[in-house]
């Protein structure tokens, strides 16, 4: 079949996209999948917007650009003008106790510039659908200490369940880097 055009659906041309119209001044957001070339811009405003977060063995930029790829993992960012105002990261782990994937959104950021409710709000929208679409039974989230920002997760429906423990370990090999 010569000069047939490629089913874009199947071939994975079509990326889901949605767009939220503001009702000030127009401005629109846009929520796609991050491209590798979006990750030095969503990085500088996760540092704006979460000093001294992290403290893990590699830097925030380079473990993104790793997650853009991973099936397990929906990067997302928000666009307005064709420039990134915001993202998101939603993992996921499976989990016999829930019945199937959990879904955790382990990173979500504005640009200080932007109305956080709209973004943060068209992020959640299509960061819940991938996580229905990936077979997720439930998505959490860590409490944020910003009442803003609970407010924002208890308008997309998220409820507070109570404290999760944590223990840190070393990354496999840190300690070796040393030279």
């Amino acid at each position: 079949m010569r000069g047939a055009a490629p089913d874009r659906q199947s071939a994975g041309f079509l990326r889901r996209a949605i767009a939220a119209r503001g009702r000030d001044h127009g401005v629109e957001y846009l929520i796609r999948q991050a491209r590798i070339t979006d990750i030095d811009r969503l990085a500088a405003i996760g540092r704006a917007a979460l000093p001294g977060s992290g403290g893990g063995s590699l830097d925030a930029a380079d473990l993104l650009r790793q997650l853009v790829y991973l099936p397990n993992a929906s990067l997302l960012v928000a666009e307005s003008r064709r420039e990134i105002v915001g993202g998101a990261l939603l993992v996921l782990r499976p989990s016999v106790t829930a019945g199937g994937y959990v879904g955790t959104i382990d990173f979500l950021v504005v640009a200080p510039d932007h109305d956080a409710d709209r973004v943060t709000e068209s992020l959640l929208e299509e960061l819940l659908r991938s996580a229905s679409n990936k077979g997720c039974s439930t998505v959490e989230a860590a409490e944020p200490s910003d009442p803003a920002d609970l407010a924002r997760l208890e308008r997309a429906g998220f409820a507070a369940t109570g404290v999760s423990l944590r223990c840190p370990v070393s990354a496999a090999g840190a300690g070796a880097r040393r030279i």
